[in-house]
């Protein structure tokens, strides 16, 4: 799990279709082999580590649902998240070394998990197209991830989102050199389509009395 908060930006140095090899700096602080850490929003495990890089193997669908890496790209990065008591607890029993894996922060941000729901594309100033079946998940001022940055929707119609984004956030992540017509990776709010199953599963008629019967409204 992640928060959306990107700790910094990397470089891809190598990409050859299956190994990917990030070179970066903060996010090898405290992790080992078998780690989590989010590239553009998409959960990656460590599989190799030097001492100014990381690798990860990227399987054939990670790379069909999310715009793809190219050698060279700057990408954003965020180690997994351990909660404050899961830390806690293993210093009480001597498991530093579930210590040193992940990390505990405050949610800044929202509950990431770091599953790519599918692609974006930038029409510039913040805006960006999605598929309509992304679209049902985006709400006005609700949370949403792109390319792992926790933002929150400022504008949704006509399957387009445009996001609020604060001067250090676009100066601290790649957002900054988007480019008109560039894809991103967009994770809607997982509380959304928990929603939604919810809802499709009680009632297949959907009415505003249904809606405020079971707190939605």
């Amino acid at each position: 799990m992640f928060t959306g908060i990107v700790e910094e930006t990397g470089f891809i140095k190598s990409f050859d279709g299956k190994r990917l090899v990030i070179e970066c700096k903060n996010v090898l602080d405290g992790t080992k082999i078998g780690d989590s850490i989010a590239i553009d929003g998409c959960c990656q495990t460590v599989t190799a580590m030097s001492s100014n890089t990381f690798s990860a193997d990227v399987s054939s669908e990670t790379l069909r649902i999310t715009k793809g890496f190219k050698t060279g790209e700057c990408v954003n990065l965020e180690r997994a998240l351990l909660p404050q008591g899961l830390i806690e607890n293993a210093s009480a029993a001597g498991k530093e070394g579930c210590m040193r894996s992940t990390r505990s922060t405050r949610m800044g941000g929202h509950i990431v998990q770091g599953h790519v729901d599918g692609t974006a594309k930038y029409l510039g100033d913040m805006t960006f197209e999605v598929s309509k079946d992304l679209d049902k998940y985006i709400v006005y001022k609700g949370s949403i991830t792109v390319n792992g940055v926790s933002l929150t929707v400022s504008k949704n119609q006509n399957n387009t989102f445009a996001v609020a984004i604060i001067s250090h956030t676009l100066e601290n992540t790649n957002l900054k050199y988007l480019k008109t017509g560039d894809l991103v990776n967009i994770e809607t709010d997982i509380l959304g389509r928990y929603v939604e199953k919810f809802l499709s599963r009680q009632n297949n008629n959907i009415t505003e009395d249904f809606l405020k019967e079971n707190g939605f409204m």
